[in-house]
């Protein structure tokens, strides 16, 4: 990754947290000052058309966090915890049990859960999230 990469990188991510998703390829040209052919090359070696920009998710999920007067969705439970990290403020998630499907308001203040009985369960140990991140 050259240094033009890492800037358009960085660039894609404000416009992901000032939009709340994912930027089109004609806005992030638009923003960045390039032709949108020209970006859409970029994001590919980047990685590909956007997805994810963690913690941040490009598609509906069941997890949206609320945050900084805007919302987003986050990839995951773990995800929607650093949405509000990630920015440096209070948050709260939306989401719902997954065993029994009862809404969740989660309210994150300094980082932590205003509810510290809730408990978060994962089915894939850390080590392996990344072998299928969209399973995980």
């Amino acid at each position: 990754m050259d240094a033009a990469d890492l800037e358009l990188r960085n660039a894609t991510y404000a416009r992901f947290i000032a939009l709340g998703r994912a930027p089109s390829a004609a806005e992030m040209g638009a923003y960045a000052g390039m032709p949108p052919d020209a970006l859409r090359d970029a994001w590919r070696r980047l990685h590909g058309d956007i997805l994810m920009a963690n913690p941040f998710s490009a598609v509906r999920t069941p997890f949206r966090v609320d945050a900084a007067g805007r919302s987003w969705f986050a990839n995951c439970a773990w995800d929607a915890f650093g949405i509000g990290s990630a920015l440096h403020v209070d948050s709260t998630i939306h989401t719902a049990c997954a065993d029994c499907h009862e809404p969740l308001d989660i309210q994150v203040r300094d980082g932590l859960p205003a509810d510290r009985s809730l408990v978060f369960h994962v089915l894939v140990p850390a080590s392996s999230w990344w072998n299928d991140i969209g399973f995980t």
